[in-house]
């Protein structure tokens, strides 16, 4: 971190880590070797500190770092100074100075000292390397001796048995062992990861691997696959810690104590695997059966232990150790994965001797994963952000991480990416380049970029209605109905078992065939921004959907003519027209096949086990039953409570409105119904004041200034209701569930 600093009073390892800023990171242990030698030979430390200043000069020349000119100003007052100060003590040169000390060094602490505690010895050994590279950049262009190499060499290959570790010590191999290694699923799970017998070897990359080394160096699974797939060794550590404390925390719970005490030998039981691999790859094998893919995950036949397995898993926890923020898409990853795993069966099927050529690899780079899949992708997040200007632009004019995701719940993302991913994609276009050409092999390639799923609806108040049509819906048809029987010559309920208020009553499903046009329209008008995102499945079923309503608003009111005694005008030339159908039979005919599909999703309500079932199957003649009534999405999909708990939902909602429309029904529309009869058929009369509507006839205007409130009231006053019932049943249920109470300590 950068502060603001002054340039004496301090010295010590404590104040010159607090001066270092956060962009001269790697010259912090330097500055920490300098502070540990300090007293044994001030004037090597001098050399560390001179070492670190000429690094800090090549990483910033021009000190534009944050806190940068502040650093240097501070670290040359401390070198002019101890210049001065400090004298060499076993050579007449700086260089031979290094050399000697260096050697002592490496003698003194590192040599014979094996009960000394790990983390003091990882200090020792991180010290003696910087003074290596100090003492390369000391000594003359000749170089140091070979000794010195060799002293080298010797560090470098046991440092790593000294390093920092989470909570599992598994690199180091001398000193005192730690008690969590003891416990006997931990070793045990230690001992199945190292078990890479018959694993082919991949060939090793003559940049990172010494030549005298003939092969790369494999201590157990995840270093396999670290060579194999080129991840970052800090995620492979990470994750290999990961996995062991997975398998043995899944073992120990998975067996009795008694059971567990009566084995002298610990192993991993075979349950435990399989039992980690369901939990692991559950959105993975969701994902291969909603998109009828077949998994990737293969176990040869001839392959007697569980090694295949623990490949598989350590190979989703590496993707997604190194994903970034490519985490938040998780079908991306399966996407990955899916292709990563068939170049892994591949190569553990591959009987053939001999090294085999790792499928990621880039010379002299430990990173290959990372560069090669997922910063591609991570730039597409990136250039997105970007696009959005920290969230002040619309949500319509750039893609999260959602839309970038949706991509993945289809199969054309195979088609367009294909493995290794094509950079010529449509998917990764920057939104923020006006220009999208890209050359491939000689020809230049147009990209379009890709449209946005989610938050491209018009705005408009439109969607009250949009988003709660059956509500809606429920509440207009309720309404129709009621004004109807009020408005019968007895005016009861039971005024509905008439054969002529039962007729008018039929009338409802014009209505609702009137309402399923308005959605089928508001569907097509209000997402019309994101058609070019939808697939072709989805445009047929917006478009078929309002064939289908215009199809149903013609044929209910034509059918409901056949049922009128006495038409005129419009009506007879309708009842003329269907000539054969003289009873109202076609009509209920007509009305049955309508509410079919209602019918089948109140079954399906009700039934729920089927419903979850069938949602979550992939049959093709399922699928295109559920296609016309939802959308076919990824998430979500057989997401339901329990029975018990949608039991007490629906007797909760059905009691609530029963109070309501009875209460509307009594109090609201039936006294309406004889003053409105009373207004209607009294003579136009005349007015002192302005009359808005003069020529109306019946003295609608009157009507609609008596109902309009009545109206505004029925639709409004289920809030109220809600609130009253939400409240008698909550208190109940918390008075039965003891809520609030106060439980006495035993004794009082």
């Amino acid at each position: 971190r950068a502060i603001t600093m002054r340039t004496e009073g301090f010295s010590g390892e404590e104040e010159e880590s607090e001066l270092v800023p956060s962009s001269l990171a790697p010259i912090v242990p330097i500055l920490r070797a300098a502070n540990a030698i300090e007293d044994e030979n001030p004037r090597v430390a001098y050399l560390c500190r001179f070492t670190a200043f000429e690094k800090v000069h090549k990483m910033d020349p021009n000190s534009s770092g944050r806190g940068v000119r502040q650093f240097k100003t501070y670290l040359l007052h401390r070198l002019e100074k101890d210049e001065k100060e400090t004298h060499r003590k076993l050579a007449s040169t700086d260089a031979r100075e290094i050399q000697r000390f260096y050697e002592q060094y490496c003698k003194k602490y590192l040599e014979g000292f094996q009960d000394r505690k790990p983390d003091e010895m990882g200090q020792y050994y991180q010290t003696a390397s910087v003074l290596y590279d100090v003492l390369k950049t000391v000594s003359p262009p000749s170089g140091p001796d070979a000794k010195f190499d060799e002293y080298a060499e010797g560090v470098e290959k046991k440092k790593a048995s000294f390093s920092h570790y989470n909570i599992l010590p598994l690199n180091i191999t001398s000193g005192p062992t730690q008690p969590v290694m003891e416990i006997p699923e931990i070793k045990a799970a230690v001992e199945l990861l190292r078990w890479t017998q018959n694993l082919p070897m991949p060939r090793p990359d003559p940049t990172s691997v010494p030549q005298e080394i003939e092969g790369p160096v494999v201590n157990d699974l995840l270093d396999w696959l670290w060579q194999t797939f080129g991840f970052q060794k800090g995620n492979v550590e990470n994750q290999k810690e990961h996995l062991i404390l997975l398998l043995a925390n899944m073992d120990m719970r998975g067996i009795d104590s008694a059971r567990q005490g009566e084995r002298q030998i610990h192993m991993i039981h075979r349950n435990t695997i399989d039992r980690l691999m369901k939990k692991v790859f559950q959105n993975y094998i969701s994902w291969c059966r909603y998109l009828h893919l077949e998994s990737n995950i293969k176990i040869p036949r001839d392959e007697s232990t569980q090694q295949p397995e623990l490949l598989y898993i350590g190979l989703y926890l590496l993707i997604w150790g190194e994903a970034s923020n490519v985490r938040f898409m998780p079908e991306c990853l399966c996407y990955i994965f899916h292709h990563m795993a068939r170049d892994l069966y591949d190569i553990i099927s591959d009987r053939r001797e001999g090294f085999f050529e790792p499928p990621f690899q880039r010379e002299g780079s430990d990173d290959a994963f990372l560069q090669l899949v997922i910063q591609p992708i991570y730039n597409v997040i990136y250039n997105e952000a970007v696009m959005g200007k920290h969230g002040t632009v619309s949500h319509s004019k750039w893609r999260n991480y959602d839309d970038l995701n949706e991509f993945f719940w289809s199969k054309k993302c195979f088609k367009q990416l294909g493995w290794p991913m094509n950079q010529a994609s449509d998917f990764f276009t920057s939104p923020t380049k006006t220009n999208n050409n890209i050359k491939q092999r000689g020809h230049s390639i147009s990209r379009r970029r890709m449209s946005k799923t989610n938050f491209v609806e018009v705005r408009t108040f439109l969607h009250l209605f949009r988003s709660f049509d059956r509500m809606w819906a429920f509440f207009i048809l309720a309404f129709q109905a009621m004004v109807i029987i009020a408005w019968s010559p007895s005016g009861s309920l039971s005024a509905i078992f008439e054969p002529t208020v039962f007729r008018d009553v039929m009338t409802i499903f014009i209505t609702a065939a009137f309402l399923n046009f308005l959605q089928a329209t508001l569907e097509i008008v209000l997402n019309w921004k994101a058609w070019r995102s939808l697939v072709c499945s989805q445009m047929i079923r917006h478009v078929l959907k309002f064939v289908v309503a215009i199809g149903w608003l013609i044929i209910l009111p034509v059918t409901y003519t056949s049922s009128i005694q006495n038409p005129t005008g419009l009506i007879k030339f309708f009842s003329n027209w269907i000539g054969n159908f003289q009873s109202q039979s076609i009509y209920n005919v007509a009305v049955a096949l309508y509410m079919l599909p209602n019918i089948f999703s109140a079954l399906f309500f009700i039934f729920l086990p089927i419903r979850r079932k069938l949602e979550r199957s992939n049959a093709h003649i399922v699928r295109f039953l559920l296609w016309w009534t939802q959308p076919k999405l990824y998430v979500a999909r057989g997401m339901y409570e329990d029975t018990c708990s949608l039991l007490k939902y629906t007797t909760f909602w059905i009691l609530l409105l029963i109070c309501k429309l009875a209460f509307s029904y009594y109090v609201e529309i039936s006294p309406l119904v004889g003053p409105t009869k009373t207004i209607m058929f009294l003579g136009r009369g005349r007015y002192i004041w302005h009359e808005f509507f003069p020529y109306l006839q019946h003295n609608l205007g009157v009507v609609f200034t008596i109902w309009a409130p009545v109206v505004m009231v029925y639709f409004m006053d289920t809030q109220i209701w809600y609130a009253i019932f939400s409240t008698v049943c909550g208190g109940v249920n918390g008075a039965f569930s003891r809520l609030g109470e106060r439980s006495e300590p035993l004794g009082c």
